[in-house]
Parts: C-alpha cells; structure tokens; sequence
C-alpha cells in the first residue's frame, strides 16, 4: 500500500500534520460526546444526533489514519488480503452511516422550525432512537455488497494499492476480471441511498428556507439560519467530494486526485464537524466553561 509520497523531507512534516489532525479529531469529538452525556441541557434530540455523529466520526477517521500514518513513515505499508477487506467494510459502513445521519439531522431541523410546537412530540425519545439506530445498521448493510462482491475479484495485475486505505477504486482498478457487477451496485448503491438521502435532505431545506422567508424580523430570520447553517455547510462539503471521488467510471478515475479528495472527507470533515455543529454553540460552551470550572475545583480541593 502505497501513501502519499516518497520524499523523505515531507515524511516528517506530513507525519506530524496527520497526527495532529487525528488527534484533534478524536479529542473534539470524545468532548462533544462526554458533554451531552454529562449535562441534561445539552440531552436534547439535535444533541443526540451530534453525539452519534461524533461518535460515527472517531469510528470513520480510526479506521484510516493509524494505516495513514504508518505509511507517511515507513513509505509504504504490506496488508493482508482479510485486513484489508475488513478495512474496505467498514470504511464503507461508517460513511454511509454518516450521510444517512446528515438525512436524519435534516429532518430534525425541518420540525424545529417549521413545526416548532410540535418539536418535542414529534422528536421524541422513540423516534430519534429510532433513526439513530435506522441510520447505523443500515450504514452495515450498505457495506455488505459492495464488500462481498470486491472479495470475489481477482487480483493479479498487481499487488500494489496506490492509496493509503483499502477503498473500492483503488481495488478495481488492480482486478483483472470484470468490474462490470461491482461498478454497478456502486451506482445502483449511491442512487437508491445516496440519491434518496440528497433528495429528502433537499426537500427539507425547501421547507425549510419557506419557513424561513415568511419569519418578518431580521432578528428572528438570522437566528433561524444558524440553527441549520453549519449542518448545510457540512452536507454540501459531504456530498461534493462523495459525488466526486464515488460517482464516476472507473476508467475515467484519478488515484492521485482521489488520495486528495479522499483525505479531506476521511480526516478533514471529521476534525471540522465538531467545530461547525457545536463548538461555536453557546450551549456547548457553557459546558466546556463548567466542565472545565468543576475538574478546576476538583483538583483544587
């Protein structure tokens, strides 16, 4: 498995900036989930579903980095045929988890502001359990084709992965066999979830943004934005580099583009979303400030 480069002035440099990201990537999001499970203000659906999507993020960034960074040191990196297959799995599962979270997030903003009195009865325990859970054992299930298929290729074109994880593309493009079957329940794949994800998230914002338009204060319309603004931001940065990395003939498919591509939704989105959803959030900060206040005097006495 082959990484980004073999130049021995940027193995360092490179080393240091992954190791930063992922260790700012585990600690944020460990800290978002702690606090929602500590404090009862911040036990509300929105907060359930970022607590799972931190969660969904450690799991996502875990299982590529460490490889990652073994690779930048060591400039190149031997994985067994079921390591890499198990990576490939589960790979696939986080990140279809996370795009059917986004969907679930989406709906959640839709009833919060369009819906707003009936907020509490309609996201009620049941139900936000309900898509949680929707969302992680589907996320198991989409990767179970498109695993079981890529294992039954035959590889002889080559023993070299030019990536620096297992991933579906890199694969094909080593088979000497037909990919035909596989390249399809790629695209079967990403238009029956992917597309259906996109289209309810879509209609949400329609609804959304209508409600939004009809609210008369400046004030009132500015504090309604926020509150779906970082999800959007996240949705589109997901779904454009998703788009542009999965949804493409193989032929036509760059490994250098893509190790790009695949380093900003595999490390960068998942160090940003804490950042975008909830550390700006006054909540959250509140929390982190009596977090911090309450180990202070801890320590203290």
């Amino acid at each position: 498995m082959l990484g980004f480069s073999n130049n021995q002035e940027l193995k360092i440099p490179l080393f240091l900036l992954f190791l930063v990201i992922y260790v700012f990537t585990v600690f944020s999001n460990f800290l978002i989930i702690s606090l929602i499970s500590l404090y009862s203000h911040l036990q509300k659906p929105m907060y359930f579903f970022i607590c799972n999507m931190s969660s969904i993020d450690i799991c996502y960034s875990t299982v590529t980095t460490p490889n990652l960074l073994q690779l930048v040191l060591k400039g190149f990196q031997r994985i067994s045929f079921q390591d890499c297959m198990t990576q490939l799995f589960f790979f696939n599962s986080f990140g279809s988890m996370e795009y059917m979270l986004l969907t679930s997030m989406a709906y959640d903003r839709y009833v919060a502001i369009c819906h707003p009195l009936s907020y509490y009865r309609v996201m009620n325990g049941r139900t936000c359990l309900g898509l949680g859970l929707t969302a992680w054992g589907m996320g198991f299930m989409a990767a179970f084709p498109l695993s079981i298929l890529t294992s039954y290729l035959t590889f002889c074109a080559s023993n070299v992965i030019n990536h620096f994880f297992c991933d579906v593309t890199p694969l094909l493009k080593l088979s000497c066999t037909d990919t035909t079957p596989i390249e399809l329940a790629m695209f079967t794949e990403g238009v029956v979830l992917l597309f259906s994800c996109f289209l309810l998230t879509v209609m949400s914002y329609v609804y959304i943004i209508s409600a939004i338009l009809q609210i008369q204060s400046t004030e009132g319309r500015h504090k309604a934005f926020s509150t779906c603004g970082s999800h959007l931001t996240v949705v589109t940065l997901f779904y454009f580099l998703v788009v542009c990395v999965y949804m493409k003939p193989t032929s036509s498919y760059s490994l250098d583009v893509g190790k790009i591509l695949s380093v900003l939704y595999v490390n960068v989105i998942p160090m940003l979303n804490p950042f975008i959803y909830s550390l700006r959030n006054k909540d959250v900060k509140d929390a982190v400030i009596k977090l911090y206040k309450d180990r202070l005097h801890k320590n203290w006495f």
